[in-house]
């Protein structure tokens, strides 16, 4: 007779993903929302980390916290398994290119979004963001479709953890 003996089932923790993007205007801070709410969505198991939500005795902008909120940030990119850069705008934010150099130098990966139009270097890029990013999804379109772009985003994902021996649930 044999005897079957299942093992438990692996615990995978949360991948955490920080977002690294504009986020001065409600369009900007809404854009980065919707995406990292699809970007769940598309990725179960994922743990987006917006840095629109560090904020300290309840303000976002209060001068007095400003060092707190930087550290903040840094933390929530150490604390991250990959960092997700919007790259928009005739250049990129700089606090957003901070991040990528920050994270890069970290040996996190980075995921770069383009979905400006507009040319520059590299897919719309200065080439020391493009060349930083591990993958770069270049997706300039009007069709303000948040799930195509989470969807391209967790392909991108995928590949870069299949490249490194790890393996994601990407719906």
């Amino acid at each position: 007779m044999i005897r079957v003996i299942s093992a438990p089932p692996i615990q995978r923790r949360a991948l955490k993903i920080y977002l690294a993007g504009p986020l001065f205007s409600l369009n900007e801070r809404s854009s980065n929302r919707r995406l990292a709410q699809a970007i769940e969505r598309f990725m179960p198991g994922s743990k987006v980390i917006l840095p629109q939500d560090i904020k300290y005795h309840g303000k976002f902008n209060d001068k007095r916290f400003f060092r707190n909120v930087y550290q903040g940030c840094l933390a929530g990119v150490n604390q991250s398994d990959v960092c997700v850069a919007i790259l928009d705008g005739a250049s990129a934010d700089d606090g957003t290119a901070f991040e990528v150099g920050y994270a890069v130098a970290k040996g996190i990966p980075v995921i770069g979004v383009r979905t400006d139009y507009r040319e520059s270097q590299e897919c719309g890029c200065n080439l020391m963001l493009s060349q930083g990013c591990s993958a770069l999804v270049h997706r300039p379109a009007f069709d303000e479709d948040f799930d195509a772009l989470a969807k391209d985003i967790a392909r991108k994902l995928s590949r870069v953890f299949q490249r490194q021996a790890t393996t994601l649930n990407v719906r």
